[in-house]
This record gives C-alpha cells, sequence and structure tokens, in this order.
C-alpha cells in the first residue's frame, strides 16, 4: 500500500535526522572513546615507569613484596617481576602463560588484552639483571564510561529521530492544511454543496490557486441554479395546459364505453401518460425547488406521527409499528419522503405491507417493506438518481418518472441523513431512511 504524502514526509524528517545524528555520534563516540584510552594507555605507562625505578632499587632487598603490594592501584591491578631467579607478584593472580610472549620476552612493549574475561593494559619494561617488569593495569571503569557514553549517544540519535518525525509530521501538517481544506471543498461540491468555498489565503501561490477554485465553484453554482430555474419555469408552463390534458382525460375515461376497440385502447394509453406525465411535471417541480435552495425552517417533530398521518391518507390498510422519536426537520419535506416511498412500493411491488419508525442509538430509523421481487443488488445505487427506471420488468411494468427516490434521497441528505434499500427476507425490498434524532441529555 502506497504511504500517503504526510506519511513520506514525517517519514523523511525523522530519517534524515536519524543519518546525521547517527554520523555524529559515531564521530563522537571515537573522538571521545578514543581520546579516554590513549589518556589511560599514557598515564599507565608513566605509572609503570615510575614502579620501575622503584623496583630497581629494592630488586636484591627483602622487601620486595610488600613494595609491589603497596604499587597496586586496586584489587584488579597485577605487578608481575620476572627473573632467571624466579617471578614475584602482586595483586590479582596471573599467570605468565597468560601473557603475550612478545610483551614478557622482548620489553618494553604495551598492549591492551583480556586476562580471566577482564580487559586490561599490559605495560612490560626491563629491569637491570635481565628482569622483566610487567603490570596489568584494569579497564572496567573506562569500559563502564564507554558503556554509559554509548548509551547516551544511542538515546540522543533515537531521540533526534523521533523529534525529527514530530518536526515532520507538523510540518506537513501546515504544509498541506491548504491541500486538506481543498479535498473538503471538493468533497462537499460532489455531495451537493455548491456554495462551499476556500477561505483566503495569505501566500501568493495559494492565493492564486483558492481564487480560480472559488470562481470555478461559484460558475458551476450559477449553472446549476439556470438549470434549476429553466426546469422550473418549463414545469411552471406545463402545468397550464398539461392540467387541462388530464381533466380532459377524466372526461374521456368517463365515457370509455363509447369507444370500443381499437380507440378505447389509445385512450387508455393516452390517458395513462398524461397521468405519468402530470407526475413527472410535479416531481420536476419538487427537484428544481431543492435544487435552487437549501433554506427551510427545521422544526421539531414527532416522526412516528408524522409516518402515521401520512399512511392515513392513501393506505390506511398498512400495518405501522411506530416508536416515539423527535426529529428535527421539514414537515413537507419528509412528508413527501414517505409518500413517495409508499408510491414506489404501490407501482413497482404491488404495495407496501408495513412500516416501522424506531430509534436505533442516535438516529431514527424508518422501514418501509414490501413483497415484491425486490431490488437487484447491481441497482440499488442506480434507483436514487435521476430519471432512473431501473431494469425494465424487474419490479413491475410501470416503471414512473424516474423522479420519485431521487427527491428522496435528496431531501434525506437535506436533513443530514441517509436512504438506502436492502432485501427482506423471504422475499421483498426494504427501504430505510436514518435521520439524526434527537436525544434526550
Amino acid at each position: 500500500m502506497r504511504l500517503t504524502l504526510r506519511c513520506r514526509v514525517t517519514l523523511s524528517f525523522g530519517f534524515g535526522l536519524l543519518v546525521v545524528t547517527s554520523v555524529l555520534a559515531i564521530a563522537t563516540w571515537n573522538l571521545a572513546s578514543g581520546y579516554m584510552l590513549r589518556q589511560r594507555e599514557a598515564s599507565a605507562t608513566r605509572q609503570a615507569e615510575v614502579n620501575v625505578r622503584l623496583v630497581e632499587k629494592s630488586l636484591s632487598s627483602p622487601g620486595l613484596d610488600e613494595l609491589l603490594t603497596g604499587l597496586t592501584t586496586g584489587p584488579d591491578s597485577s605487578i608481575l617481576v620476572l627473573s632467571p631467579a624466579g617471578m614475584v607478584t602482586a595483586g590479582r593472580a596471573v599467570e605468565p602463560s597468560q601473557l603475550p610472549s612478545g610483551l614478557v620476552q622482548h620489553p618494553p612493549g604495551r598492549e591492551r588484552i583480556t586476562v580471566d574475561g577482564q580487559p586490561v593494559i599490559a605495560v612490560s619494561r626491563p629491569v637491570v639483571g635481565d628482569a622483566v617488569y610487567v603490570e596489568l593495569f584494569p579497564l572496567q571503569q573506562l569500559d563502564r564510561a564507554f558503556g554509559f557514553l554509548s548509551g547516551v549517544l544511542i538515546a540522543g540519535t533515537i531521540a533526534s529521530a523521533l523529534l525529527g518525525a514530530a518536526l515532520g509530521s507538523w510540518a506537513s501538517k501546515r504544509a498541506l492544511k491548504p491541500l486538506a481544506e481543498l479535498n473538503c471543498a471538493a468533497g462537499r461540491i460532489a455531495g451537493g454543496d455548491l456554495g462551499a468555498r476556500l477561505p483566503d489565503q495569505d501566500d501568493p501561490d495559494l492565493a492564486a490557486l483558492a481564487a480560480k477554485f472559488n470562481s470555478t465553484a461559484h460558475a458551476l453554482e450559477q449553472r446549476a441554479l439556470r438549470d434549476a430555474r429553466f426546469a422550473s419555469d418549463v414545469s411552471h408552463e406545463l402545468r397550464s395546459p398539461l392540467t387541462t390534458m388530464v381533466n380532459a382525460g377524466a372526461v374521456l375515461r368517463r365515457r370509455r364505453e363509447h369507444l370500443p376497440g381499437t380507440a378505447g385502447t389509445a385512450l387508455e394509453l393516452l390517458t395513462s401518460e398524461v397521468d405519468r406525465f402530470a407526475r413527472m411535471v410535479v416531481d420536476l417541480l419538487e427537484i428544481s425547488r431543492a435544487d435552487q435552495t437549501d433554506d427551510y425552517e427545521p422544526e421539531e417533530l414527532e416522526l412516528s406521527a408524522l409516518v402515521r398521518n401520512v399512511i392515513a391518507t392513501r393506505w390506511r390498510a398498512v400495518p405501522v409499528s411506530a416508536t416515539p422519536v423527535r426529529v428535527r426537520g421539514d414537515r413537507r419535506r419528509l412528508d413527501r419522503v414517505l409518500a413517495n416511498l409508499m408510491e414506489n412500493a404501490e407501482r413497482h411491488a404491488g404495495g407496501a405491507i408495513s412500516v416501522a419508525v424506531r430509534q436505533d442509538g442516535d438516529v431514527a430509523r424508518v422501514e418501509v417493506e414490501d413483497n415484491g421481487p425486490g431490488v437487484p443488488e447491481a441497482l440499488r445505487e442506480q434507483i436514487f438518481e435521476r430519471f432512473a427506471r431501473g431494469k425494465p420488468g424487474s419490479r413491475g411494468d410501470d416503471t414512473g418518472s424516474g423522479l420519485g427516490l431521487a427527491l428522496v434521497r435528496e431531501h434525506v441528505h437535506r436533513h443530514r441523513g441517509r436512504v438506502w434499500v436492502e432485501d427482506r427476507f423471504p422475499r421483498g425490498a426494504r427501504f430505510v431512511v436514518e435521520l439524526p434524532a434527537i436525544t434526550k441529555s
């Protein structure tokens, strides 16, 4: 999966600072450890040379053992004096075989070695009489200092990498804020809010982008309003002649028995198409009104009572199961939502068989169920588009105007809700509307 731009910027800052601090930490480690080790070796060498002069003065005296014991710097240090007459040691016991042969056979010398698992600096110096003086200086304290230094450098490197990541996240957030605002505004426009605009920008480059986006959005909004006004004007102009045609059709329908045969069939086709045309004009007027304005005065409504009132107008035989739930919205629009769902079920599925209203958490649900052939899954989004009539024959012969469900979705979205269709067991469809409910505090 490809990382987001903000994530890539964050990782780049963190990795960049990690590399820089790692280089600095390695350089600091090499310089500091090398300097400390060289100082320890020089100190050990000077101490050994001083001790050798003292040993040379006491080599043949009986107090050599006491001298060597006094010269040891701690319990972990060792001193060996190797001569043809024998070996004298002090401090921690060390066998000559544990020492490098070159250090003992060819003094002077200095090496860092490990004896019995402990690091030491071994310094050898020649003593008069073919003797060899060897002193082992422990490095435990120096190793502890190295461990502390390495821990501090590693912790500092990790902390700097995290700081770089945090800085990258902060910088990318600020740098991408205009892009997030653009994405939000574009999403609102795609969702139908043509009034979405970008805020004014202080940056000259971003100001030009914001101005172009806002001008494009304004032009799109004006185009949509012109189209909606055109549809509204056309629909208004059609209402008068269409009313005349509907009334004339009603008169002719009452005289159907006087028009037998082909003429009667033609009359039935004509009047049914006129009725469908009338419904389409009414729906077009409703859609054009919705497209032109979002302004309405929301009021607190008892949704269950509203549903019962709508069902009582034309569908008294449909059972209603309702629990009290309150919403804020436009009564006329919500009446139209339920009426369109009932007409859709009547037209395509032989009528609704039940209506339910209930509260589910912080949303109110209205469910309209039918016992028809159902809606194929591939068409469940398409049927809510304008002039979408679904697959011919899938839900009845009368395909309607193709605007009823589009109006349902339009009104539901304006109430910050959503609508969808799902299968009903064992057959049929269930249309579900969800609206924000008023919850008791």
